[in-house]
């Protein structure tokens, strides 16, 4: 991108989107403030309900999508995003893994309309709750709970620059041990999902004597087979389980098979 910019004179145009999601992500944009100061005269902030009124007007260079896909008009709405972007970004786990709503994809959600509206005649929504990458090509995911705002960063200069992100795949293990917090499963038998786990939150949780609760989605290196059963040795059982991975992420391949697989015993 950067180089195609430069060329023809004009600033990179940026887009940001949401879908079903609590918007916690493009906060995190929003709150880079002195970051995003430097980056607002190298891009145009074309589109971003959050802080830009102005109509859709693409192309775009760049992309940031953020929230599930939820509705079959979101499910339409996505398309069009995917037409008029360059590149294509997805932030938090909404956006990649479905979102904490995606506890829906194991319940009957007509039991859920019925409960909660007396008429569900104006409700319009889908069985399940997907990632955006289940409708469209995704040029990269950022992961994360929210996200973390030097990863975003990360992604946006890269783009800008004409090259790849370079974000951490390894688990929240490697964290705790650069900032030197003891392990916490190994000192004090408490459950944790670190190992199986993204980086990116800086190991915030076991930092303050508590086990990760997966905020970041599965890393690279997930081993179920091996994990679950140290879980169980620290006092969960089953419904513990299953309960632990289905959370934010709870729709990303990795912690909907190992969940479903409990569950089935």
């Amino acid at each position: 991108m950067g180089d195609e910019e430069r060329e023809n004179g004009r600033r990179p145009r940026l887009a940001v989107w949401k879908f079903a999601s609590c918007d916690g992500c493009q906060l995190t944009l929003l709150d880079c403030e002195d970051e995003l100061l430097a980056l607002s005269g190298k891009v145009e902030v074309a589109f971003f309900h959050e802080a830009v009124t102005a109509p859709d007007e693409g192309m775009y260079d760049l992309s940031l999508v953020d929230g599930s896909i939820t509705t079959p008009a979101d499910a339409e709405r996505v398309q069009h995003v995917r037409a008029v972007s360059r590149r294509l970004v997805t932030l938090g786990a909404c956006a990649t893994a479905g979102g904490i709503q995606a506890l829906r994809n194991y319940a009957d959600v007509a039991e859920f309309r019925a409960a909660v509206y007396a008429s569900d005649a104006y409700i319009d929504t889908l069985a399940t709750s997907t990632p955006i990458s289940a409708h469209v090509p995704v040029d990269f995911e950022l992961r994360g709970c929210p996200i973390d705002r030097g990863q975003l960063l990360e992604v946006i200069t890269a783009y800008l620059a004409g090259r790849t992100p370079d974000t951490p795949a390894h688990s929240v293990c490697f964290e705790c041990k650069r900032r030197g917090t003891p392990c916490i499963v190994v000192a004090r038998g408490i459950p944790c999902l670190g190992p199986v786990t993204h980086a990116g939150c800086g190991a915030l949780c076991p930092a303050y004597g508590r086990g990760c609760y997966g905020c970041f989605g599965p890393s690279n290196s997930t081993k179920f087979p091996a994990f679950i059963p140290l879980l169980r040795r620290d006092g969960m059982n089953t419904l513990d389980v299953v309960r632990a991975l289905r959370t934010f992420n709870t729709a990303a391949p990795e912690f909907d098979a190992a969940s479903r697989k409990e569950e089935l015993g």
